[in-house]
């Protein structure tokens, strides 16, 4: 691609980007809206929902807003590397921060019984089981990046309005599917062993890891070398960071489990 076609072409992504990321927005900003308001609600009904949740909802939704609207959503539409930026933003950072916030549990308290137990009876329906799960999170999440990177989509997403939106939407909710199957914040009613969970978290990792290689040494097409080899920088060392913090949790949170038990276990052998 030569350096005209290639200003031309982020000319291009840049002016389609500019109402296509404001509509991107909107659910974020609504979202939010409804949560501080939900906050509100519960706080009249039980005890205080804790401020470090709201906190980390505002930041999830600072995060997601960032990647889709502003100075680096604009610099998305023509650097790739700034791409990878939006990316770690919207499609990891984001849904960490979201799912740390507990959304369901907050939704539970707000709704009222009935509506409660609709709610309790979707999050338990076999749907939900499925994308809920680690195998299926992954799938959806790692081979969805490797299908945009690896195929004309990148390239496509941006000269069609709608693939654009479709890919953008896809990255947030396959990245908060992977989370939420991976660390429990919110209760749920399918958990995947602490091992099970450990295991595909292991292989995603790799899926990522090697897709950034990929990216490093084949660029996207239409993605100059340079900002590719930038981009996948930017992808494997950023992912890493995010990835770890996860791990942290997870690792915390079986430590927690199995604790008691160890406990229990010494005590009873010293009755013995």
């Amino acid at each position: 691609m030569s350096m005209l076609t290639h200003i031309h072409h982020g000319h291009h992504q840049a002016v389609m980007g500019d109402w296509t990321s404001q509509l991107l927005v909107v659910p974020f900003i609504l979202a939010l809206i409804l949560y501080l308001v939900a906050v509100k609600l519960s706080n009249r009904a039980y005890t205080r929902w804790p401020f470090r949740r709201t906190l980390l909802f505002i930041a999830g939704t600072i995060c997601a807003v960032s990647a889709l609207a502003g100075p680096l959503a604009e610099m998305a539409h023509m650097d790739f590397s700034y791409h990878m930026y939006a990316h770690l933003l919207l499609g990891m950072l984001a849904p960490l921060l979201l799912a740390l916030s507990a959304p369901m549990t907050l939704l539970m308290r707000t709704l009222n019984v009935n509506a409660s137990r609709k709610l309790s009876g979707l999050l338990k329906s076999k749907p939900i089981s499925v994308v809920t799960d680690p195998i299926v999170a992954t799938v959806l999440n790692i081979g969805g990046l490797w299908l945009l990177y690896t195929t004309p989509l990148y390239e496509a997403m941006h000269q069609n309005v709608w693939l654009y939106l479709l890919v953008h939407l896809h990255v947030f909710l396959a990245g908060y599917l992977f989370t939420i199957s991976l660390i429990y914040i919110d209760p749920t009613a399918h958990r995947r062993s602490y091992l099970y969970r450990a295991i595909i978290f292991v292989l995603a990792l790799a899926g990522h890891g090697i897709l950034s290689k990929f990216i490093y040494s084949r660029p996207p097409m239409g993605v100059p070398m340079e900002q590719a080899q930038s981009g996948a920088m930017i992808m494997y060392y950023g992912g890493d960071i995010i990835d770890a913090v996860i791990l942290f949790i997870l690792c915390l949170h079986w430590y927690k489990a199995t604790r008691p038990k160890a406990i229990g276990g010494a005590v009873l052998e010293g009755k013995a």
